[in-house]
């Protein structure tokens, strides 16, 4: 079993609840996705194959027991499902970044879901898989939303209450894209909606 691999490096985490802690980044290749905003497009193609168990000592060899997949879109290859097994199996917490385009129900139920919902602004929030919201688990996994303007915000607002994601996950999250809302911006509008 083999991946098409962009990296692994150790970092600190950045994002989610997990932010401030050392981290594991596994970046695979691929996405079905092309947001208008992405900043990783260099992982749409190439990347290196690898097997299972060279990703697995690779990740292993910096000592981190936090992991996260991502990429890309870490879904789109099936065999990051047994590679989180194995990292599961080795004693990590593991984490995985993805869009909720594509079904999260395939992964073992200890991995902590980060589903990053796609916003109108993004071009591609069409492809959301609504089905996946079923699969949420409200002690562990996250919903993020990238906001790029006003109405990528009310949009966001809508889903978190016709979802009642406050319930149904354990933690909603609001990013800005840089440059194109001010995050003092979003506070505000928070505020003024009681979220």
């Amino acid at each position: 079993q083999t991946l098409r691999m962009i990296e692994i490096y150790c970092s600190v985490q950045g994002e989610s609840t997990w932010a401030g802690l050392p981290c594991v980044f596994i970046r695979l290749a691929r996405c079905n996705l092309r947001c208008r905003w992405c900043d990783t497009t260099y992982s749409f193609h190439g990347g290196e194959k690898q097997t299972l168990a060279e990703i697995l000592r690779a990740t292993l060899a910096f000592g981190v027991s936090l992991v996260e997949l991502t990429g890309g879109e870490p879904l789109a290859q099936k065999e990051s499902v047994p590679l989180a097994e194995l990292l599961l199996e080795a004693g990590c917490t593991v984490l995985i970044e993805t869009s909720g385009s594509l079904p999260i129900n395939t992964l073992p139920d200890p991995v902590v879901r980060i589903m990053d919902l796609k916003c109108p602004d993004s071009a591609m929030s069409a492809h959301n898989d609504w089905s996946n919201m079923d699969h949420l688990r409200a002690d562990r996994d996250e919903v993020k939303f990238v906001l790029a303007s006003r109405r990528d915000y009310e949009w966001s607002r809508d889903v978190v209450r016709r979802y009642n994601l406050t319930q149904r996950c354990r933690a909603v999250l609001f990013s800005p894209v840089f440059g194109e809302v001010d995050p003092k911006d979003i506070v505000t509008w928070m505020l003024e909606d009681g979220l």
